[in-house]
């Protein structure tokens, strides 16, 4: 018996076995959650589905989350299928890849408004409609990363939208906080991952954090799974409103000591 034992969850935003979401989906797995996923597009469901099906979740359905039709169509299924829900971990973020690399000055204005719409705002827009069918006590919990309040070279228009991320974690912690619903972010150290291949100098970014981390390496898909698993649980019943780091230690040194 896990610590999920008996709790009903979404996880949105699984691309394949090397997504941050998928290390979260097998930790809250692991720990005795019931699962539901979606999926966006039918060359994602082939990679999503064979996953979800290896932990013997069947709810996968489609949902693009530009598309309130398709928030509200997704979120009654989920109440169909699992009535009432324990949490919600949405690791869902999109950036034109033209804007991953070079100047943030060059950002269009149609690409800032799609980073910022689907990077930050969906996750207003999934937690209106997963509130609507939480229990109390329930958790939500997104992805941030550390570009949201240092300038990190390449990350650009992101950086901005994972700061407006962890702004409305904040502030949906203090509106779901009476209805006893916990709202919190990870900001996870670089991790290999299909999302993460768009960011210019990928590696020379996994490099500095390694180097510049005071556990001197990278983190780890299945730690950043053992903290939201532990964030949606009960165990963390008085965590709220906060971003917490998961990234060895990086965000707390002076800066990189090591040459590119």
């Amino acid at each position: 018996m896990g610590f999920l034992a008996g709790k009903k969850g979404i996880i949105l935003g699984v691309a394949n076995d090397k997504s941050i979401a998928w290390g979260v989906a097998r930790a809250c797995h692991r720990e005795g959650a019931k699962l539901g996923f979606n999926y966006l597009g039918e060359s994602l469901k082939k990679r999503v589905v064979p996953l979800a099906e290896s932990i013997g979740a069947d709810f996968v359905e489609p949902l693009d989350v530009g598309s309130d039709a398709e928030l509200d169509a997704f979120f009654a299924k989920v109440e169909q299928r699992f009535g009432k829900i324990d949490f919600l971990v949405h690791s869902i973020a999109y950036a034109n890849k033209d804007n991953l690399k070079g100047r943030f000055l060059d950002t269009t204005r149609e690409d800032f408004r799609t980073a910022l719409e689907i990077s930050a705002y969906s996750f207003v827009a999934c937690a209106r409609r997963a509130a609507a069918i939480m229990n109390p006590g329930g958790a939500m919990l997104t992805m941030s990363y550390l570009g949201a309040v240092r300038a990190v070279p390449n990350y650009n228009v992101m950086g901005v939208a994972k700061a407006a991320l962890e702004a409305c974690v904040r502030y949906l912690a203090q509106d779901l906080g009476p209805e006893g619903i916990r709202v919190n972010a990870i900001s996870a150290g670089p991790i290999r991952t299909l999302a993460a291949s768009a960011i210019g100098d990928f590696r020379k970014l996994l490099a500095k954090a390694a180097r510049g981390s005071m556990l001197k390496r990278n983190v780890t898909q299945e730690e950043v799974g053992d903290t939201a698993a532990f964030l949606v649980s009960d165990l963390a019943s008085g965590i709220t409103g906060e971003v917490v780091y998961v990234d060895a230690g990086f965000h707390i040194g002076a800066g990189d000591p090591g040459e590119d």
